[in-house]
């Protein structure tokens, strides 16, 4: 998987760093504890322990070492989580755009010396109850990490990983599959004409049709020309061809060396017994090498440059005329000096985060584009850091004025800093961030440290966050304009700078098509018959070797036993409004959650809800200008938002619930404060301020148009859900495809055209009163007591009864708001629900006489590639058929659609999955096929109902779908699932029986209950290129 960088910052925020997590696995001596225990300079396995550091900020025990004979370098973080974490990352840095590292990532996951059957690594995924299991190519290195909660799972993992890294195959067809080849169209039919294909091929042709993509890369390449980072690490489409298995071999034997190594562990496992696997079975066959594959610094530039890129034209583009970006770059100093990263961090987010940063009110406001360049702020993921400040969604002939006005903003900080409220929000973030509890932190721990350390930077300074803060604290207090002197060093006075401006070419897609053609054609006239019938020949043999039932029994892997019989229960107390309050250990934040109906609110405004949740925490409200609220939110809570919410019933497939989520979480000091700006949202908000809510618009536009090239899998499956459940249309309406086109057409046909490209309309009005008369209208239905119907505190012990009794105040303070609304639909009626606690309330609605309609639908999209998804109506989540229908999906992923989807049909991903509505959804991700995918996902079917797996498959299967039943929730998330769904733990055992009890019957006979041809109701949505056999076809709707 190609991992796009990211900014320190970023990754900073994503770590979450928490508090003690899964407290409740008792043992006689901590984690942290038996970690101190080791001394500098002591010898275990192979290793020689370095440094032994507690790190109480973090609850974590540091233990770094390095290995004897390789000098390998190895960190483990001890930590009481049960989430245990192990990766391997090497410094990789190609020369060249061929994306020899990334295929390379791909290649050896696909076999090694002792599991050399075909991909163990997705084998395993159904081998093993891990909660992560994946690989990263970066820039300049590549990163292999899994995690579980099984000691015995984490040691059969480990074995995999690293036979797969040290010993791989690397077999010749494996390079074909997941890199390229030269194949026939059709590999049975030596007539049919020679194309491109391959898994990586297909991947980045995918990801360079996303103009952010191409963008971030070509910024890159251009501001560090002179070495690693001037090349497409992921593999430019047009490089990748020349890529030979020669060379993939080499570049292995070079960069994949335990002297080029990181390793890192986290969690409750004993070290030695890591240390002694690792050694044992990779480690003890090495000798120390110079992998000289180090990173030189970038020569810094005497004058400033300029550049200019072109991308295809933007079809969501809110206005044609304006889809320019500019983005004016510095290249920083070294990211291994850890406070001086720390410092630029969070300077970045003063300039640019919040409507009152500096950049925000200069590029922002003015409306002068639609957002941010795509690539904005710090970015700590190379050698030297950098820093990138721009627009896009802009006129051509504003480059000149968006240049001016970084210049100025720029002189502006030096001059007049920053507000000292600001940066105390800012600490407060911080603070905040460090008590939040996460389920993945090990992996997030090894994300944020991954970059400083591949260029041997310090990763146990890098975890004392504590030490960094109070250093800020105090460079501010000895010199107050010491923020301001580094903005005049690094971007005032630095001459390294790249202005790189980008702009739409009509024909851009046609050039690439064309460019793909003439290298086609290079690599083609050069073969002689014999060489046409070498390929044919291979391409069979592909076939054949991807056709054929591998023999995974040389893979470790756990039993069905293995896996726990009941699940915890989750204590929570019911009372009041109602409001659900769970006791948990939360480190000292308090969460809070409010549930508010839709079920009064008129048709006419629904499209208007997303609109609704996003702007609702950002226009200002109370006595407070939009501009303070945010300053608030920032010194008072850790966020607060409002979102959308469709909840299938688990009980009938017409049955659902509407709403809205509230949620905040703060400081237990901060509660009164939090629910103080509740109050004010709710008795107060403000709507009035057009030129606010055209920015928040444009903002919100630009983000959904630039996400569906990431998530067209999400996209097809919810449009291809629209028409067979209630539950799916609400769904697409709030989030889907057609909400996306609402943000970006023109306004003109309002009338007519409200159910169709809604935002794209609001996006481009010159007069958004309409939509300023419609917000107020939302507010007293959604912000309505009577319309509250379920409110949750998650807390720890000693806070429960004052939050509680903050919440009533605020209950108190709203009740002026409360409005008895009647159901605006004849054709639904109310559903009551009964609780613990005898607590009942109305919440569901039930559509009466719902006819389920068969909708296939093709989407004209700019992408060289497919997403495809066939979906079907079946059961609810308490029906005795959902389990086994969730052990099908699984099993038909693994046993039969990734070979036919990815393997044979070189998409990136595909598979099928269950939803919690009672949805069956097929799927395929950066697909180069349409039809043929289709027709893959009924062969799935065929298979299925024929009975042709066994009962290690269903365990396997079985494996899956427990290690995502059962993967860790943070405190700050137990109970959810009976506040939100309505499913209590009582409910969930009942599902854990029945997935345990699935038998080849079972999966036999819901495949012919549900799947059968002209007994099934489905949808098929497919997002790709412009396509004429759809257009030609009746029975196919194209947009």
């Amino acid at each position: 998987m190609l991992r796009q960088t990211r900014s320190v910052f970023q990754k900073f925020r994503c770590l979450s760093f928490n508090g003690q997590q899964h407290t409740w696995r008792l043992k006689s001596t901590s984690a942290t504890e038996r970690a101190l225990q080791y001394q500098p300079g002591q010898k275990v396995h192979g290793f020689t322990v370095r440094e032994v550091v507690a790190v109480p900020d973090l609850f974590l025990t540091a233990v770094k070492l390095t290995h004897d004979k390789t000098g390998a370098q190895y960190l483990h973080a001890a930590r009481d989580d049960s989430n245990n974490l192990f990766s391997v990352q090497f410094r990789t840095t190609p020369m060249d755009s061929t994306g020899v590292p990334h295929i390379l990532e791909h290649t050896v996951l696909c076999g090694s010396e002792k599991y050399p059957c075909r991909d163990p690594f997705f084998k395993m995924l159904n081998r093993s109850l891990s909660t992560f299991m994946n690989a990263f190519t970066a820039s300049d290195y590549t990163m292999y990490p899994f995690s579980t909660q099984n000691g015995k799972d984490f040691q059969n993992l480990l074995s995999v990983y690293l036979d797969a890294v040290f010993f791989p195959c690397l077999r010749e067809q494996d390079f074909w599959q997941e890199g390229w080849r030269l194949e026939n169209e059709n590999p049975t039919d030596p007539s049919s004409p020679l194309v491109f294909k391959g898994v990586v091929f297909n991947e980045m042709k995918g990801a360079f049709s996303d103009n952010e993509r191409l963008y971030a890369q070509h910024l890159q390449n251009k501001l560090y020309p002179d070495h690693t980072y001037s090349v497409v690490s992921g593999g430019e489409p047009l490089a990748i061809p020349d890529l030979t298995w020669e060379q993939l071999k080499q570049f292995h034997a070079t960069h994949y060396h335990p002297s080029n190594a990181r390793f890192f562990t986290y969690g409750d496992l004993p070290l030695e017994n890591h240390l002694k696997q690792i050694q044992e079975e990779a480690l003890s066959r090495f000798e120390r090498i110079e992998p000289n594959t180090e990173v030189p610094s970038q020569p810094h530039w005497t004058s400033p440059r300029e550049d200019h890129v072109t991308c295809s034209p933007d079809a969501l583009a809110p206005d044609p005329t304006r889809q320019n970006t500019l983005c004016v770059s510095y290249l920083l100093g070294d990211i291994t000096d850890t406070f001086e990263g720390f410092t630029l961090s969070l300077l970045s987010s003063l300039m640019i985060s919040g409507p009152n940063s500096p950049f925000y009110k200069s590029l922002i406001e003015p409306k002068i584009g639609t957002d941010f360049s795509c690539v904005v702020g710090y970015d700590g993921s190379t050698k030297e850091a950098s820093f990138s400040i721009g627009l896009q969604g802009m006129a051509e002939e504003d480059t000149e004025r968006v240049k001016e006005i970084i210049s100025q903003t720029i002189d502006d900080i030096i001059e007049n800093g920053f507000e000292e409220e600001r940066i105390e929000a800012l600490l407060h973030k911080i603070e905040i961030q460090m008590k939040h509890q996460s389920t993945n932190f090990g992996l997030s721990l090894a994300s944020y440290i991954a970059s400083s350390w591949n260029h041997d930077g310090d990763p146990v300074e890098l975890l004392r966050i504590s030490e960094s803060v109070a250093k800020f604290k105090q460079a501010l207090k000895e010199n107050p304009r010491f923020l301001q002197d580094k903005v005049k060093h690094y971007f005032k006075e630095n001459t390294h700078r790249l202005t790189l401006s980008m702009s739409p070419e009509d024909d851009y897609l046609e050039k690439q098509a064309k460019a793909e053609e003439e290298k086609l054609h290079k690599k083609i006239e050069v073969l002689s018959d014999g060489d046409r019938k070498e390929i044919y020949e291979k391409g069979l043999e592909l076939l054949a070797a991807q056709s054929k039932t591998q023999d995974a029994s040389c893979l470790p892997a756990l039993k069905v036993s293995d896996i726990e019989p009941t699940i915890p229960i989750t204590p929570v107390e019911t009372r009041g409004v109602p409001v659900q309050y769970c006791e948990q250990p939360t480190n000292g934040l308090v969460y809070f959650r409010a549930m508010c109906s839709l079920n009064t609110l008129p048709d006419d405004l629904k499209l208007y809800v997303p609109l609704f949740c996003s702007v609702i925490t950002k226009m200002g409200c109370g006595d407070l200008d939009y501009r303070q609220q945010a300053q608030q939110m920032e010194m008072r809570t850790g966020g607060m938002s409002v979102s959308t919410q469709v909840i299938p019933d688990s009980n009938h497939l017409d049955t659902f619930e509407q709403g809205i989520l509230l949620f905040s979480s703060c400081l237990e000091r901060n509660v009164p404060h939090m629910f103080e700006l509740w109050s004010d949202i709710f008795n107060k908000p403000h709507f009035n301020d057009e030129e606010r809510l055209r920015v928040l618009v444009m903002m919100s536009a630009q983000e959904l148009a630039n996400g569906i090239s990431y998530s067209g899998h999400m996209y097809a499956m919810s449009r291809a859900s629209r028409y067979l459940t209630p539950a799916g249309d609400l769904q697409e309406t709030f989030g889907g495809i057609e909400q996306v086109y609402r943000h970006f057409t023109s306004f003109v046909l309002w009338v007519f055209e409200h159910q169709v490209k809604f935002m794209k309309r609001t996006a481009e009005m010159s007069d958004l009163t309409h939509v300023i008369r419609a917000l107020p209208r939302i507010k007293k239905h959604l912000l309505n007591p009577a319309n509250m119907r379920w409110c949750a505190v998650n807390t720890t012990p000693q806070k429960m009864s004052d939050t509680a009794a903050q919440l009533e105040s605020f209950m108190k303070d709203v009740a002026a708001n409360r409005r008895d609304h009647k159901r605006v639909r004849a054709n639904i009626i109310s559903v009551i629900k009964l609780f613990l606690n005898d607590c009942v309330f109305t919440c569901c609605l039930q559509v009466q006489n719902f006819q389920p309609c068969q909708m296939k639908t093709y989407f004209d999209m700019p992408f060289p590639v497919h997403f495809v998804s066939e979906t079907i109506r079946t059961v609810p989540f308490s029906h005795q058929d959902y389990a086994s229908l969730c052990i099908l999906a699984r099993m038909m992923t693994a046993k039969f659609l990734h070979g036919e989807i990815r393997e044979k049909g070189g998409a990136y991903g595909g598979g099928a999955r269950m939803g919690g509505g009672g949805l069956f959804s097929f799927y395929s991700y950066r697909d180069p096929n349409s039809l043929q995918t289709l027709s893959a996902f009924h062969k799935g079917v065929d298979w299925a109902k024929s009975g042709r797996f066994t009962q290690q498959d269903i365990d396997e299967a079985k494996l899956s779908v427990f290690s995502a039943v059962d993967s860790p929730v943070a405190p700050a998330d137990k109970g959810m699932g009976r506040f939100l769904s309505g499913i209590t733990d009582e409910m969930k055992q009942s599902h854990r029986e029945r997935l345990f009890a699935v038998s080849h019957k079972h999966l036999v006979e819901v495949a012919e209950r549900y799947f059968t041809v002209g007994q099934k109701m489905f949808g098929v949505t497919i997002l790709g290129p412009e396509n004429d056999t759809f257009k030609r076809d009746p029975s196919w709707l194209v947009l």
